[in-house]
């Protein structure tokens, strides 16, 4: 029994460095692909939005950047290597992947195209979305908004360094009370970092369930698909 037939799984570049911090993780990547190819063996349609921070983050590493779009494009292309090992990954263990970016470089990735995406989807292929929306100011959470809503996916999946969502940084409040659930209308009204603004309230106009959970533990992928409680559910 499966909870979800076509999800989004939004994953960091963080996510992808492992304890390094930076760079690759070759242990992880494979990881948390044997969990994709799990679901996809489901039947699950599965597509996914990568970042780039364990390369470039454009705001923060670039803050000594006259231009702040230049910084943007900057991580838009580190996103793109990590779809590249993302894809190399996936299709090792015989799943077909497309990896589709905002911005074009067709020697190793489609243009991201709507129409194309959902027939990848529906023929089972992974379908990796890389530079964000193609476009600066805008994060990778705002692009798993858009793609999920694009692709008319029942969820997003957001596997992050944090096993849900808390009132406080768990990190730095020991006191932070973690939610089983919440509303789109409570993450704003108290500033929760859960994704940025722009990102949730793009959730929450398209009504698009996002659930939060560990990836220290790639299994939570299968969970999430089975309607197991984990993490915090956010709608």
């Amino acid at each position: 029994m499966i909870a979800y037939k076509r999800v989004l799984l939004k994953l960091s570049g963080e996510a992808l460095s492992g304890k390094e911090g930076h760079g690759i993780d070759s242990d992880v990547v494979e990881a948390i692909c044997d969990k994709v190819k799990e679901i996809v063996e489901m039947g699950v349609q599965v597509s996914i939005v990568v970042g780039g921070g364990n390369f470039w983050r454009g705001l923060k590493n670039g803050k000594k950047m006259n231009d702040r779009a230049t910084a943007d494009y900057m991580g838009m292309l580190a996103t793109a290597m990590n779809g590249l090992a993302l894809q190399d990954a996936l299709e090792s263990r015989g799943i077909y992947t497309r990896l589709q970016t905002a911005i074009e470089m067709r020697e190793i990735a489609e243009p991201y195209i709507k129409r194309k995406a959902a027939k990848h989807l529906e023929r089972g292929r992974v379908v990796i979305f890389s530079c964000g929306t193609g476009h600066p100011f805008f994060s990778t959470d705002t692009a798993a908004a858009l793609r999920a809503a694009e692709t008319d996916s029942e969820v997003i999946l957001l596997a992050k360094t944090i096993d849900g969502v808390y009132s406080a940084d768990p990190k730095l409040d020991s006191s932070a009370v973690k939610y089983d659930e919440i509303s789109y209308k409570d993450v704003l009204a108290q500033d929760l970092k859960v994704m940025d603004s722009t990102a949730t309230a793009l959730c929450k106009d398209n009504q698009i369930p996002l659930l939060v959970f560990a990836i220290s533990d790639p299994e939570n992928i299968v969970r999430a698909i089975k309607g197991e409680k984990i993490g915090t559910i956010v709608k």
